[in-house]
């Protein structure tokens, strides 16, 4: 049925766009439909994508997107069953109708597009093993770390490499409550009461604090990284509840901060690798001790990151934002355009991926480094003169330059040392500025000048 849909959609060699049925109109639902229709300024495959169906629950709720009667519909099957569309995107969330919905869009020949973590941590052998049988792709790079580019480089970027462990912050809810707890000294009951105030945590949050969310992220990543499947049931899972400030505030002591960390790594005594047979693994997540040297220690509030090690490459680390509309939709709708980069290829029999070959074609101007606006510190040696920190300030200000600071650091042999910040400022106009205090009888040298972030 695939092969007969393409052929239907060639019209003379020429491509003639992608019809797209999303299965929800959620958070992550609107956001991925605010995203695909706006397409200025992004990937032009964008604009050969058409959002033919959505279904959601009810016709007469309110929305925060422009969708037309005749595109919403409440009858999601007839959108999965539906020869015009090519790719079904699922942003629905949960187990049922989404796995069934999965099931039956593949067993028609469509492509899927999914977030959904833990339909897939729980029936990915069942949906994986369809999808491979029917000749289609299922896409989850939404369903791990939000908006964060991590399956993908998995799949691809880093498959030459023999990875030897994958750790991560994957669940944004549980590093906030955390990271409030080290910073504020609260307790656990009081950060997850605010944390379900402002949106952070659900209102039941049990996926969360128990770890069973991160379970179900580090079992799909153990699965990419390692080439096996995963048993979720046999992934360790142990949540945040128990861990209270006097730990955190103990491990401060010991140079250590606490993270749930969901880990997956070769067990050392595992048998020798073989080209045949998936690795002895350790999966699991639990609130961890974590060295202040290490890069997983600085990832603060509902931010996650993962960390991959492996041969030859060594360590990389993937950071940002692990949840929300805008870094979900960036997720989802970067597997939808794979997709239609893969159809637009096989469908007008093109030899050239359009997501792998340039598109170039002008070259973009780079702005003069006079008009860039930025921060600068500066280091004066000058005369011990009185006034010279007034004649400064008369030179900057004559300019346009605002001070951040200004102080006198010390003495260099008989030269004061004055040290200046500026707030963001025109580079012409602080050259400008320099260039005439240089010619001031009090300075001997500038030694520093450096930009600020």
């Amino acid at each position: 049925m695939l092969h007969l849909q393409l052929l239907l959609l060639i019209f003379g060699g020429k491509f003639v766009g992608v019809k797209l049925g999303i299965l929800g109109l959620g958070t992550v639902g609107t956001g991925t439909v605010q995203l695909l229709q706006d397409t200025v300024g992004r990937h032009p495959l964008l604009q050969e994508i058409e959002i033919y169906k959505v279904g959601v629950r009810s016709l007469d709720k309110p929305r925060e997107v422009k969708l037309t009667d005749a595109v919403l519909t409440t009858d999601l099957e007839a959108i999965v069953t539906d020869p015009n569309v090519e790719i079904v995107v699922e942003v629905m969330g949960g187990l049922e109708p989404a796995r069934s919905l999965i099931l039956k869009a593949i067993s028609h020949g469509k492509h899927v597009v999914t977030a959904n973590k833990a339909a897939i941590s729980r029936f990915g052998d069942e949906i994986f093993t369809a999808a491979n049988q029917a000749g289609v792709y299922v896409m989850l790079e939404a369903a791990v770390g939000g908006g964060i580019p991590v399956i993908q480089p998995l799949k691809q970027s880093l498959s030459v490499n023999r990875i030897h462990a994958v750790t991560g912050i994957v669940n944004g809810t549980t590093n906030y409550i955390l990271t409030r707890m080290q910073t504020e000294g609260s307790n656990f009951s009081d950060v997850l009461a605010d944390a379900q105030k402002f949106g952070y945590a659900e209102a039941d949050p049990t996926a969360d604090v128990d770890g069973f969310d991160a379970a179900d992220k580090i079992a799909i990543l153990a699965s990419l990284a390692f080439g096996g499947r995963i048993n979720l049931e046999q992934v360790y899972c142990e949540g945040i509840r128990q861990v209270s400030r006097t730990d955190i505030a103990y491990a401060e002591k010991l140079g250590f901060v606490i993270k749930l960390l969901a880990i997956a790594r070769i067990t050392t005594s595992c048998s020798p690798l073989t080209p045949s047979s998936p690795p002895t693994l350790s999966v699991r997540v639990h609130p961890t001790l974590v060295p202040k040297t290490h890069p997983l220690a600085n990832i603060n509030g509902v931010n996650n990151a993962i960390l991959t090690e492996g041969e030859p490459l060594g360590q990389v680390m993937f950071f940002g934002p692990g949840a929300g509309a805008g870094a979900t939709a960036s997720a989802v709708s970067s597997d939808i355009l794979n997709l239609v980069a893969t159809l637009k290829t096989q469908k007008t029999g093109t030899l050239l991926n359009p997501l792998y070959a340039c598109r170039h074609q002008d070259y973009c101007q780079i702005a003069p480094m006079e008009e860039q606006v930025t921060r600068f510190y500066t280091r004066f040696l000058t005369k011990d003169q009185p006034g010279v920190i007034g004649k400064l300030g008369t030179c900057f200000g004559k300019y346009g330059v605002s001070l951040e600071s200004i102080v006198q650091t010390g003495f260099q042999e008989k030269l004061a040392e004055i040290v200046v910040v500026t707030y963001d400022v025109r580079e012409g106009d602080f050259r400008q500025a320099l260039a005439e205090i240089r010619t001031l009888e009090a300075i001997d040298s500038i030694p520093s000048l450096l930009r600020v972030l």
